[in-house]
């Protein structure tokens, strides 16, 4: 007797669209590659992704690109140390880069896909963290904007340049980590002194 098949849900689309593109690169991932790894026919997916193709590349760019930095608001109604904030985003930084290495092959989507609202809640969870951390609204609408391009930038260049590297050359090994952890410190205090 054979188990009954899990419902199709425009989560486990993206999902499996996702684990086709970790596994063998965006350029392998067709509706009917992917139909197949669902086990149903590429047809069916259409049902809950109108737009095809279109829409499961934004919901692509919008699964990876959600990682909110929240931060609760302290009880005691103080605002934290510029310590308390840096050491957040440094750890939610380094979580995100881990993120986007994970799905490297959505990273050109993430680039160049016109999706605004991909990053919307993300960015608003770095805005907010920064006002928490008494940054008026303006610098920390641009606070949230740099440390993300900083991210997403810096892990674009690497998963590029980590593709391209003949593992055969010690010569080309970068520390990315260390690399990472002194570009984000740099932008974490010039955010000190925005206006």
């Amino acid at each position: 007797m054979t188990s009954p098949r899990e419902p199709l849900t425009r989560d486990r689309i993206i999902d499996t669209a996702l684990h086709i593109v970790d596994g063998q690169g965006l350029g392998r991932l067709t509706m009917r590659r992917l139909g197949d790894a669902l086990q149903v026919e590429a047809m069916a997916i259409y049902h809950h992704l109108p737009r095809g193709k279109e829409e499961l590349l934004d919901g692509l760019v919008a699964h990876v690109a959600a990682l909110p930095a929240a931060w609760p608001r302290p009880a005691n109604g103080k605002r934290p140390s510029a310590g308390d904030w840096r050491a957040h985003l440094r750890s939610w930084g380094a979580a995100y880069r881990a993120r986007l290495l994970d799905h490297a092959g959505v990273l050109p989507l993430l680039m160049t896909r016109r999706n605004p609202t991909a990053l919307a809640e993300t960015t608003a969870s770095l805005r907010e963290v920064l006002r928490i951390a008494g940054f008026l609204d303006a610098a920390a609408a641009a606070g949230a904007h740099t440390i993300l391009g900083y991210v997403i930038g810096h892990a674009a260049l690497e998963a590029r340049a980590e593709a391209a590297r003949r593992p055969d050359d010690p010569e080309e090994a970068v520390d990315w980590d260390r690399r990472f952890v002194a570009g984000l410190d740099v932008v974490l205090a010039g955010l000190l002194t925005l206006p």
